[in-house]
């Protein structure tokens, strides 16, 4: 037997979760924050890094030739909502959630499923508008993506994978990829000792689902955890993009309708 065969009974090598790095709502009026964050990621040799591009927010020219300039440089957009703001709130169930969740960017809790739909679909075709390569990942505002089927998504095929707050979608064979997600946004005080807990069962979790998804909202490098944020991204260094997800021999999290993993957000 070569030195380099373990022996019968010795457990196999822990390997590294897979990091899955995103930087949230690019817009117009959020870009000189993003441009901070992909400087700090670049100076820590953060690659592949995902970016959630919000379509319907104002793009002009230059904002457009800037996000092209973006995908050439190896970045990868992703769609994110529409506006990144509910119209209105749809309901006892989406009332709460803007409550103590996600404020009034749940944009797909107002909408019933044929609404999501047509959201998703304005998304796509806005990349396609702006020479923009089609983004295959869609993730909701607040992971929230409401009340539409899998099965729904595999018919309107739009985007191959849909993120939510617990698992990445594969919309053509409906596997849920489950990894944690690791939140930064603490931008109010509860918010520092909730997601600090949050992150920590993050990470004991990470290494039995072999992927974690680092979620980086564009002021989150201004806030209190920053230093958390520059830790994970030292500690993990197995980056890899959500296509790594598609083939990867990862758990699943339980089959069902999309919108079941897709009600809850940091």
């Amino acid at each position: 037997m070569s030195l380099s065969e373990p022996q019968a009974g010795t457990p196999p090598p822990v390997r590294d979760p897979l990091a899955l790095v995103s930087v949230h709502d690019l817009m117009p009026a959020t870009m000189p924050a993003v441009r901070r964050t992909l400087a700090l990621l670049e100076r820590y040799a953060v690659q592949p890094v995902t970016l959630l591009v919000v379509p319907g927010t104002g793009w002009d020219a230059r904002g457009i030739d800037e996000l092209r300039a973006l995908q050439r440089a190896g970045y990868v957009l992703a769609g994110h909502g529409w506006q990144h703001r509910a119209e209105r709130i749809r309901g006892v169930r989406h009332r709460l959630h803007s409550l103590f969740l996600s404020r009034n960017v749940a944009e797909h809790l107002a909408l019933d499923a044929n609404g999501i739909l047509a959201l998703m679909r304005r998304c796509r075709e806005w990349f396609e508008r702006q020479d923009l390569t089609p983004p295959t990942l869609y993730v909701p505002p607040a992971w929230a993506l409401g009340p539409v089927s899998a099965q729904a998504l595999r018919q309107a095929d739009l985007f191959r994978q849909v993120e939510v707050f617990s698992a990445v979608l594969d919309t053509a064979s409906g596997r849920h990829a489950a990894s944690p997600v690791l939140g930064y946004e603490a931008d109010a005080a509860l918010r520092v000792s909730v997601l600090r807990l949050w992150n920590a069962l993050g990470r004991r979790r990470a290494a039995a689902a072999g992927a974690l998804r680092i979620g980086i909202h564009p002021y989150d490098i201004e806030h209190p955890l920053r230093r958390d944020l520059i830790a994970d991204l030292h500690h993990y260094r197995g980056f890899a993009d959500y296509g790594a997800l598609l083939s990867a021999p990862l758990p699943t999290a339980a089959s069902g309708t999309a919108s079941h993993t897709a009600q809850h957000t940091s």
